[in-house]
């Protein structure tokens, strides 16, 4: 599993002209699921991303977590994470798990995501013609990768 995590001031998720989820100040998180993607995954990345420190003190120093903070998280399916561009002009995105794959593995996150954090996230929907907006606070930007544990 591949994640952008970008730490906001707000940010929402419009499916079809209408807000499909929305948060205050939080993470969102683009998620990118591989065919080789486990439970081991979920669980590894759900927990990372629960608490890395990357929101300020009162200090102002990038000391507590976002779940510490009380804030939201807006998950967003991405599957242009496992976009390749090795070869050519135009991204391959074999590397990315097909939807019959990639669904129950999102919804699973989704739940260890929610019990992590200890409320509810928000989401967009996977497969679907999203329009994201957010400010990015900071910014702060981070990658991350279940199989390169960094």
């Amino acid at each position: 599993m591949r994640a952008v995590l970008q730490r906001v001031s707000e940010a929402s998720v419009t499916i079809g002209g209408e807000v499909k989820g929305a948060i205050r100040a939080g993470l969102v998180v683009l998620l990118g699921i591989e065919d080789a993607d486990t439970a081991e995954d979920i669980e590894w990345l759900s927990g990372k991303i629960v608490r890395l420190r990357i929101f300020n003190d009162a200090a102002g120093v990038m000391n507590l977590s976002v779940q510490e903070t009380g804030g939201g998280i807006l998950l967003i399916s991405q599957f242009t994470l496992f976009a390749s561009t090795k070869k050519g002009n135009r991204p391959s995105y074999t590397g990315a798990a097909r939807p019959e794959v990639a669904i129950p593995l999102y919804e699973k996150f989704i739940a260890r995501l929610t019990a992590d954090l200890g409320r509810p996230v928000q989401t967009g929907e996977f497969g679907a013609d999203m329009k994201v907006a957010l400010v990015n606070d900071g910014p702060v930007t981070i990658t991350m990768d279940s199989k390169a544990r960094e």
